[in-house]
């Protein structure tokens, strides 16, 4: 008797975007997703970590690359932070929520353009968060709250941190879903110069610990979009927003370019 081979499940999404954390360089996203747009690539639903999760559900919301970054370029970074006591952490991150209910037109993951999922870190139980179904801006302050530097996020009974602690990267969040995944990670781990300050130690050990947990993740991609020009910005660099976005553009139109004959294939475009 001959088997019958199984038809292949068909799966939801046809494209997934995934869009790493990584703080100010956040803004090579933007000029990714402009170089994205551009070829006429658009995704069907989204992840993001961090910084990614912020400019994935203004994205979802239906903001073009540019929208968002001519908002975008005018933040300082003293307007994302509140202090407080520090007990469990310097600062509280109520900036983020202000940026979000002054431009996010809706309030709930159900009510977006696209499906979103947003990624935090259970720091009580050391598991992966995904938010996609509920309030959207306590989801992505959590998402990116950056442990020590901002307090956790309550919600339901839990606290939650920056995704990055556990899933900077979050292909796996989507990856089941869709038959491509493209994804743009912005804080991929290169050598930099020593330098004898805290800053640096801290942010060259939140690299290697971020590096550690994308390994797997970044294998899941079809289609991986990244860059070391990013890399050498620090998280809170806001005084070279310019060229971070130019960079990201740089890089994504780069790549596209050099695999558009997959990508037509792939997508018909």
């Amino acid at each position: 008797m001959l088997w019958k081979r199984k038809k292949r499940a068909k799966k939801p999404y046809k494209l997934g975007l995934v869009l790493s954390g990584g703080g100010a360089r956040g803004y090579a996203h933007l000029g990714a997703l402009k170089a994205l747009n551009e070829r006429g690539i658009y995704p069907d639903i989204i992840a993001g970590t961090s910084v990614g999760s912020l400019i994935g559900v203004l994205y979802a919301d239906g903001y073009t690359p540019d929208e968002m970054f001519s908002y975008a370029k005018t933040v300082k970074l003293w307007e994302l932070v509140e202090s407080t006591l520090p007990r469990d952490g310097i600062f509280k991150a109520t900036g983020i929520g202000v940026i979000l209910r002054k431009y996010l037109r809706v309030r709930t993951f159900e009510e977006l353009k696209l499906p979103m999922n947003v990624v935090a870190s259970d720091i009580e139980c050391g598991e992966v968060k995904v938010f996609n179904a509920g309030k959207i801006i306590p989801a992505v302050i959590a998402s990116c709250s950056v442990p020590i530097v901002f307090t956790p996020v309550e919600i339901d009974g839990h606290h939650y941190v920056d995704g990055g602690l556990l899933k900077n990267f979050p292909v796996s969040a989507i990856r089941e879903q869709c038959d491509k995944v493209i994804g743009i990670d912005i804080s991929p781990v290169i050598s930099v110069k020593y330098d004898r300050s805290m800053k640096y130690i801290v942010e060259r050990a939140m690299n290697y610990m971020v590096g550690a947990n994308t390994i797997e993740e970044r294998a899941a991609c079809d289609y991986l979009i990244e860059s070391g020009e990013v890399s050498v910005y620090s998280l809170f660099d806001f005084k070279h927003v310019e060229e971070i976005y130019e960079k990201g553009y740089e890089a994504a139109a780069r790549y596209l370019d050099a695999n558009m004959e997959l990508l037509k294939k792939d997508f018909g475009i």
